[in-house]
């Protein structure tokens, strides 16, 4: 089950997209804005990149984001099972820039995923991603994002791997007080040491925003009847997903 989260990363990437917060922000003399927000979300399974991290229980989290100019940074924590992080915990740390060309916006970053109190047989407890990415609007109402990722070394079998995910997002009217984004994302893991891991997942769900709030409801699956939910016993399944997310101010 280390395989699971070593191959993790921190954050619900499709509410992020699909219902974008407001931030707190200062502007200087250059009229370059620094900009802050914390979040918190509950979630009735945290699922990334296809696999629960918390053995099919709910998990809870929160976050603090800033950037300044082109510039960004932050910080992200969630409970996971304890046979990813003994003391049942995951602290994650990312910084980058996001220049803007036209109407696409570019993303250059590095995450790195830390469990407290985790020990692995092989590499090292903590993994480090590389993310280049790019992001914008195709047409009025339809967002597109896509993003690679790259680590030399994942934690539990040191293998080099690279994953690709691509997003659309689709905001529809109005409804009542919410604004709805119809949303989805389909992504692939490529261990470049053992093809065995190998495995595709996606999503698909509605984000209803509201104010400060977030209200996601989502499917996610994977193609694992090659082996891979056998690997992780059963987690990498169908499965529907609930989750409630606040940003600040």
């Amino acid at each position: 089950m280390s395989f699971t989260k070593s191959v993790g990363a921190a954050g619900i990437a499709l509410l992020a997209l699909a219902a974008p917060a407001s931030a707190g922000s200062l502007k200087d003399d250059g009229g370059r804005e620094f900009s802050w927000s914390v979040n918190a979300a509950v979630t009735s399974d945290y699922i990334f990149r296809g696999v629960s991290q918390t053995d099919n229980d709910p998990a809870i989290s929160a976050g603090f984001d800033a950037s300044y100019g082109i510039l960004y940074a932050g910080f992200w924590a969630s409970n996971v099972d304890e046979a990813i992080s003994p003391d049942n915990f995951e602290i994650d740390y990312y910084a980058g820039i996001k220049p803007v060309v036209g109407p696409a916006t570019f993303d250059f970053g590095i995450l790195y995923y830390t469990y407290p109190g985790k020990d692995v047989p092989a590499g090292e407890p903590e993994t480090v991603e590389l993310k280049a990415g790019v992001s914008g609007e195709i047409i009025p109402k339809l967002s597109a994002a896509a993003v690679a990722y790259w680590s030399p070394e994942a934690a539990g079998n040191g293998s080099e791997y690279w994953v690709y995910e691509g997003t659309l997002a689709y905001a529809l009217p109005k409804f009542l007080v919410f604004d709805p984004t119809l949303s989805g994302l389909v992504g692939f893991f490529d261990d470049q040491d053992d093809n065995s891991f190998d495995y595709t997942y996606w999503n698909a769900g509605i984000t209803f925003g509201w104010d400060k709030f977030a209200f996601d409801f989502r499917y996610w699956d994977t193609d694992g009847e090659d082996g891979f939910e056998i690997l992780n016993d059963g987690l990498a399944d169908e499965r529907f997903v609930f989750t409630v997310k606040l940003t600040y101010p």
